[in-house]
């Protein structure tokens, strides 16, 4: 009997090993990997020789603004830079308007992003005062998990009040999902930004200064207790400090189910480049990115096992919003974050050749952990048989530059604009269909809405 689709003569990247094979796919599923060469017939077939086989890689951690800011992205458009970008599934952020806080606001996000996506999406929920009674029926509607911002950030989303996070995560522990939370204490930040103002600062670094590593340790802390109190799964997002990766790592030793996730500007850049390089807000994010020392103490936590994830925190917004056209200017009328799922595999691949990690760790942290912490394994995450055939194809001798004005975003605003990369990904392949070739789009939006394994 034959196959829908074949991946021959490419290494086959697992996080165990790397070697010459096949994938052969069949109703959109890995049907197994051959090492042999007496392969069956293939409705289709893709010769990867020299090029690296990758399970479909996964941001966890992107804001498509759908629904009510699609002047920032919408679907479309932040799926068109995944498939781009070598990522075959996300998972998108709630602070929407109005927040995905209930079945209904989780439903009306599902309806929005219907038929729209090129690759296959999770959706979190948020939790904020007074909705811990949405918490059982957003599982049962389909959530991956949810999320808690701690600190001030874009959307401006309150965190309940500390008691009631503690009882919100007793009910999530029921659910077996997890919950990620946005850790940054907002007294800290608060009282230092009115301070900094007052002194008549607006340069770049005024913003990494109102934003301290003690304020993200105060609240990766504060998670940590109340998890362990709740017997609940914890998240950390998008890590930027060394200080939290110590605190991870002693969470852990402590038998607290908590998982940290750091994003590609946190281990590549380091804050002065807002002024070394010119960046000023176009580097803003928050947490913002620090000192060099930090970055390495994140790489440190990504090699050990303390950060198991990597998401990019995608975070489109205007030029205008961003400051692009005067990034050095009053650093508090610009807002946080940048596009990140279409720049991130080839970031991080350079990293790969530039030997600061081996390519089976970063499917490690770029596919598998993901997978594990929002309840999406077996189904994603690996190339096994069964599993989805999620494929990334990726060139490791392949060199490029970075230009903002062929991301596929509705924000063309990146710090990374004009980056050599050496990496890149050549094929992006979901459930066995090609929706990425050779850097361009291809084939139709098969996205689906995905429901975690629980």
């Amino acid at each position: 009997m034959g196959v829908d689709l074949i991946v021959k003569n490419g290494t086959i990247v697992s996080t165990a090993a790397s070697y010459r094979g096949h994938v052969l796919v069949r109703d959109g599923r890995v049907l197994e990997i051959m090492v042999r060469d007496d392969l069956p017939p293939a409705r289709e077939v893709i010769d990867a020789a020299g090029l690296h086989v990758l399970p479909g890689l996964i941001d966890p951690h992107v804001h498509f603004r759908v629904p009510g800011l699609e002047y920032k992205e919408d679907f479309d458009t932040g799926s068109q830079g995944a498939a781009c970008g070598g990522i075959t599934t996300v998972i998108d952020m709630p602070n929407v308007v109005p927040p995905t806080a209930t079945v209904e606001a989780f439903q009306a996000k599902a309806a929005a992003a219907r038929g729209r996506s090129y690759v296959d999406y999770g959706l979190y929920a948020v939790i904020v005062e007074g909705n811990s009674d949405q918490i059982l029926p957003l599982a049962d509607a389909g959530v991956v998990g949810y999320k808690i911002f701690l600190g001030e950030t874009v959307g401006a989303i309150p965190a309940p009040q500390d008691g009631e996070i503690i009882d919100a995560w007793r009910i999530v522990a029921q659910t077996g999902l997890r919950c990620g939370v946005h850790a940054e204490d907002n007294g800290i930040i608060l009282y230092l930004r009115k301070k900094l103002q007052a002194q008549g600062r607006t340069d770049p670094l005024a913003h990494l200064e109102s934003r301290p590593a003690v304020a993200e340790a105060e609240a990766i802390s504060r998670a940590i207790l109340f998890a362990r109190e709740a017997g609940s799964k914890l998240m950390i997002f998008h890590m930027s400090a060394a200080e939290g990766v110590e605190l991870v790592r002693r969470g852990k030793d402590s038998g607290v189910d908590v998982m940290g996730e750091t994003a590609p500007h946190y281990l590549i850049m380091e804050a002065e480049d807002m002024v070394r390089m010119g960046l000023g807000s176009l580097l803003k994010v928050n947490p913002p990115v620090r000192s060099r020392e930090h970055a390495e103490a994140l790489w440190r936590g990504l090699l050990d096992g303390t950060i198991e994830v990597i998401g990019t925190d995608h975070a489109p917004h205007t030029p205008e919003e961003k400051m692009a056209e005067q990034p050095m200017g009053d650093i508090w009328k610009a807002l946080a974050g940048w596009p990140g799922v279409e720049t991130n595999v080839p970031l991080m691949l350079t990293q790969v050749s530039a030997g600061r990690m081996s390519l089976n760790h970063y499917v490690k942290v770029q596919a598998e952990g993901a997978a594990r912490a929002w309840n999406l394994w077996p189904r994603k995450g690996h190339l096994g048989r069964g599993a989805d055939a999620d494929i990334t194809i990726v060139d490791l001798q392949r060199e490029g530059v970075i230009d903002k004005d062929k991301l596929h975003s509705k924000s063309k605003v990146t710090p990374f604009h004009g980056f050599r990369v050496r990496g890149m990904p050549v094929y992006t392949i979901v459930r066995g269909h090609v929706v990425m070739k050779h850097g361009e789009l291809y084939g139709d939006p098969i996205g689906e809405l995905l429901r975690p394994i629980v």
